[in-house]
């Protein structure tokens, strides 16, 4: 090779599957790996690199080991001159066996370069064969390797071994109804298709689907075994992941397969780089095809993505607005707006955010929770004179005082609220009468016209308490600030008329007189937890930016939905119909097991689609697996805290998951403190910290303790929900409104489902339940048949034993 092309710039790039290698190795992996892709970057002829040739891959690929220290060796294609593919990684004294012997191809769907080790995930589903299934390791088989924090379990009797045996020698091949040609063509890897004909248990299956297997190999059969149809698995995976460069895809072409985004973890070398020498979360440089598509589409209009916890509706939010700023012209303003519910929900999206694109990408952002950013406008305004806004517990206060001096009782506090935040505001009923002529009332219980009378009433008592005492609430603040922008996009059209009709001199003069303001905020609108904004503020945000390309593009999951804000965005001037609207069905955090239990939280419930229509977890599906879900039941709450501080210690002291990793979800404020104290006490001596509406300060190693409120948006490796007690969950006051007001009772039960849901689905390794006295309805049904008493668990002859997952 001459001088001159040795001095041309190495690109290295990195498949997924080598990505998740050097995760799952940790250790020196990172450094090793990271330092040899340097050195090959520097110069490709170094002989101290030590690559050697393998063999070729088709007409324009070549694969090599290279050793990258005492430990490691790397798997690399080089399909043009200086330039690299990183395809797997290993480390041991087998290292050059294990990456000799794998199988590397062109998918003939995706146009991606796949690796499959055909020999181990053989070998493993065989010896899998003859073993009973266990692939849902759960507590309800106490003792086992999975689970040492059960008790001891009983001996299962002689009929049911003889049926187990039996069930055995009928078992057969799980996908034995789809052919090799179907599943080839659904866009499974040929190579992995020996080794799963003879997969014939959940085991063996979950046993596959652990070796690292491509993505859209592991997507199809994750779906076919879910029941999903053929058809449907076609549309909506094989068809995302198919290849959008050409009508069909070259097996032999390495060249044009090592340059597919779907090859690679970013097309950008040095991100690769900076994974390699670090660790941060792979969402950085990688998205799956369809939230790739979703974040650099090109919408006419506004755009909504939904999809249940875990689904990566966030990522896609945030790697749209990367794609949007990247689109703008040069400039040091903020046209792209980045808004969510909550404070520490902004906060972390800004962490994020710098995380995807550093301090440049920031600089073009502007990050704001919704309710900060409507007091802004707020007191933008002139003459603008807020008031203090009150918090929760102050405007409910006031309610309470109004009823007492109108002698009207027949609504309690939080219905009053509720009716005048989503009813009232939310349609703009400015007058008694507009109010009383209200038809739409989605969300809320149905009352009568004198009653909306007496509620008028009340209403008018609190917007007098507030003004004379010059208070005003966030509500109040949003339905305002809407008022305001309205009331500038009105005059930013009247100025683009008018320019349209005459232009010229007279236009200069004109825009010169407003002091060149009339422009609308921004260019963009991101949305993140889009199902609990208000009306209030989607008029705000539809306001702020023109009607046009890319204007609005939102996500979120009314399956999450815990503030009562249910809206119709056609309504409200943001069209997301037909193939504006998009939906995400695959889950990257939760495993399948907690999954499927949190699901049967709110199954047989009817959730709105953030618009007009309804949306379901119909083909939602995890892509991982591990521990079933465990309930614990206690005699009485003192004993049940003390549970959950002995299982949290346990899984500290002899697992070593950090405090900080781990959560505790409970029902009520009250709850929050008397946990914490129990923490607290001799002899579990455990730190924990308060979630608050702005989350947590510091980065303390301690157990966060907060309301199914505070959840939201957050993860952690371990969650325990307790106080999930009958009368808790749902709390036992929604009952007087099961005869009395139908409505309301069957709308509170269902927002206290979605609360349980979103708590549960913060787990990503375990989720453990907890009760005093009997269990909440909303349990599944064999909770309490399967359930370990607490009471054992406190037992000073228990043998000290911890959770497998660590």
């Amino acid at each position: 090779m001459s001088a001159a092309a040795a001095k041309v710039r190495t690109r290295v790039v990195a498949t997924r599957q080598a990505h998740e290698d050097i995760r799952r190795l940790g250790g020196r992996t990172r450094d090793e790996v990271g330092d040899f892709v340097h050195r090959l970057r520097a110069d490709r002829t170094n002989r101290a690199l030590r690559v050697t040739a393998l063999r070729a891959a088709g007409d324009n690929g070549h694969l090599s080991l290279a050793t990258l220290g005492e430990q490691h060796m790397a798997l690399l294609l080089e399909t043009e001159e200086n330039r690299f593919t990183l395809l797997a990684v290993r480390r041991g004294v087998h290292a050059h066996d294990e990456l000799t012997r794998l199988t590397v191809a062109i998918n003939t769907v995706s146009g991606a370069i796949e690796v499959v080790d055909q020999g181990e995930v053989s070998a493993n589903v065989v010896a899998l064969r003859e073993q009973p299934d266990t692939a849902e390791p759960s507590p309800e088989t106490p003792g086992s390797a999975q689970d040492g924090t059960a008790p001891a379990a009983a001996e299962p009797d002689a009929t049911a071994r003889g049926a187990d045996q039996q069930t055995r020698f009928l078992r057969v091949p799980l996908f034995r109804s789809h052919d090799d040609a179907t599943l080839i063509g659904l866009g499974v890897v040929p190579s992995v298709l020996p080794a799963l004909r003879k997969v014939t248990t959940d085991t063996q299956f979950a046993a596959l689907l652990g070796h690292n297997l491509p993505e859209l190999t592991r997507d199809v059969l994750l779906a076919l075994h879910s029941g999903t149809p053929q058809e449907d698995v076609r549309r909506d995976i094989t068809l995302q992941w198919k290849a959008d460069d050409t009508d069909s895809v070259d097996p032999h072409d390495w060249a044009r397969a090592a340059r597919r985004p779907v090859s690679q973890v970013s097309t950008d070398d040095d991100a690769v780089l900076g994974a390699l020498g670090q660790s941060f979360d792979a969402w950085r440089l990688f998205l799956h095809p369809e939230q790739r598509r979703l974040a650099t589409t090109d919408f006419k209009g506004s755009a909504k993505v939904t999809g249940g916890p875990g689904t990566g509706k966030t990522v896609v939010a945030l790697h749209r607005v990367r794609h949007l700023v990247e689109q703008l012209p040069p400039g040091n303003n903020r046209p792209v707006l980045l808004t969510t519910y909550t404070t520490n929900l902004a906060e972390d999206l800004r962490h994020r955010l710098r995380q995807l694109g550093g301090e440049d990408l920031l600089r073009r952002v502007d990050i704001k929770a919704v309710d900060r950013l409507a007091r802004e406008v707020v007191e933008q305004a002139p003459g603008a004179d807020l008031g203090l806004p009150l918090d929760d517990e102050a405007a409910m206060a006031l309610w309470h005082t109004v009823m007492a001096e109108t002698d009207i009782y027949r609504w309690d506090a939080d219905f009053l609220d509720a009716e005048f935040k989503h009813v009232i505001l939310a349609q703009g009923c400015g007058t008694r009468s507009l109010y009383l002529r209200v038809s739409d009332r989605r969300g809320r219980p149905r009352i009568t016209r004198p009653e909306r009378t007496q509620v008028w009433d009340l209403v008018e008592a609190y917007r007098a308490h507030l003004s004379a005492s010059h208070r005003t609430t966030y509500a109040l603040i949003a339905d305002r600030a809407a008022g305001i922008e309205r009331g500038h996009d009105a005059r930013v059209d009247e100025q683009a008329r008018y320019k349209e009709e005459r232009g010229g001199m007279d236009l200069i003069h004109r825009e010169a007189s407003r002091g060149m303001w009339l422009r609308h905020r921004y260019r963009h609108v991101v949305v993140d937890e889009a199902q609990d904004l208000s009306a209030s503020h989607w008029r705000m945000l539809r306001a702020m930016v023109a009607k046009g390309p890319n204007d609005i593009f939102l996500v979120g999951d009314a399956h999450q939905r815990i503030y009562a804000h249910h809206v119709v965005l056609g309504r409200l001037g943001i069209e997301t119909r037909g193939r504006a609207a998009r939906r995400l069905t695959l889950n990257y955090r939760t495993t399948r097991q907690i999954l499927r239990s949190a699901d049967g939280l709110v199954a047989g419930e009817t959730f709105d689609d953030l618009d007009d229509g309804t949306d379901s977890l119909k083909g939602y599906r995890s892509v991982l697996t591990g521990l079933a879900p465990q309930f614990w039941q206690a005699p009485d709450w003192q004993t049940e805290m003390r549970a959950v501080a002995a299982l949290i210690k346990e899984r500290h002291d002899r697992h070593g998951t950090p405090y900080a990793a781990m959560a505790i979800s409970v029902p009520d404020g009250t709850a929050a403190v008397q946990i914490a104290g129990a923490l607290a006490r001799e002899p579990f001596r455990i730190p924990s910290v308060e979630l608050t509406r702005d989350g947590v300060k510091g980065d303390q190693d301690a157990v966060r303790i907060g309301t199914m409120y505070r959840f939201k948006g957050l993860e952690f490796q371990r969650v325990f929900l307790a106080g999930v007690s009958d009368g808790r969950i749902p709390h036992q006051r929604i009952e007087q409104y099961r005869r009395t007001s139908p409505d309301r009772h069957r709308q509170e039960e269902q927002r206290a489902r979605s609360l349980l849901f979103v708590a549960a689905t913060r787990a990503r390794d375990e989720l453990v339940v907890t009760w005093s006295g009997r269990p909440s309805r909303f349990l599944p049904e064999d909770a309490t048949r399967t359930a370990h008493s607490a009471v054992g668990l406190l037992s000073p002859d228990r043998p000290p034993s911890g959770s497998a997952a660590a």
